[in-house]
């Protein structure tokens, strides 16, 4: 009788655990997720690292994000520096005047690589749209599925791309990631997070970027195809030199 009493109360306890796990909403999920990865420390921390052949610079005046990319060679030293009131360039310390429509790519280039760079940090962003999808295991892992896409008024000109995270339901990291896109063709991308490193508090990865061998495959599809190979690495994105430190402007 005893045992039977035992069994039915570990029942309970993991039942109780399930519709805990269940009882998540898609915000709280988000937040653990950015908790877990640096929280605070986004909001007061100065980052740079060097992607490609530029560096890159992010950093809070009081309230003001200001988002910066930097080409330096022998002949040329290029600067971006993006804030809430637009994008200016500066070649070799003179301002250049840029048209509406080309300031417009050159900021939106410079926040994308800031964006991924931070993640999960700007799925708290005002235009965010979040709505958990499902649960997935990938490598004995469980998942929660998060659909992210944009409100139109101020997601900027990407705002009908989708973005899937998966992220961990027992560490809250994104270690995956996919999207779709419409510009220059479209398609989609699933990326695989690798080389975890914690730099003064902040999590910073690099990535695998994975295509599906069928262009016509949809993002929501990219985990399954991800499990069954379906999916072939088109480039890798990595972060070097990344250092954190205070901001000397709070």
């Amino acid at each position: 009788m005893n045992k039977i009493y035992v069994i039915l109360l570990i029942g309970m306890a993991f039942s109780c655990s399930g519709e805990a796990e269940k009882s998540l909403t898609v915000q709280e999920i988000v937040d653990k997720s950015i908790e877990a990865s640096g929280g605070q420390l986004f909001e007061d921390r100065t980052v740079s690292f060097d992607f490609r052949d530029r560096h890159y610079i992010s950093e809070m005046k009081g309230k003001k994000k200001t988002l910066t990319r930097i080409l330096k060679n022998d002949t040329i030293y290029m600067k971006d520096v993006r804030t809430i009131e637009g994008l200016q360039r500066f070649v070799n310390d003179t301002l250049v005047t840029l048209s509406d429509s080309l300031a417009n790519v050159y900021a939106n280039s410079v926040n994308s690589v800031h964006y991924f760079a931070k993640l999960p940090y700007g799925l708290n962003d005002p235009a965010v749209q979040k709505e958990k999808i499902g649960e997935i295991t990938i490598d004995q892992k469980a998942y929660y599925k998060v659909r992210v896409t944009f409100e139109q008024a101020s997601g900027g000109d990407d705002f009908d791309d989708t973005y899937i995270y998966w992220i961990n339901k027992k560490t809250f990291t994104p270690d995956y990631l996919g999207y779709s896109f419409h510009v220059n063709g479209g398609g989609t991308r699933f990326r695989v997070a690798y080389n975890e490193r914690i730099v003064n508090g902040i999590r910073f990865v690099d990535y695998e970027n994975l295509k599906p061998k069928d262009s016509n495959a949809s993002i929501f599809d990219a985990d399954s195809l991800f499990i069954n190979g379906g999916l072939e690495l088109l480039s890798k994105i990595e972060l070097k030199n990344v250092i954190v430190s205070p901001d000397s402007y709070n």
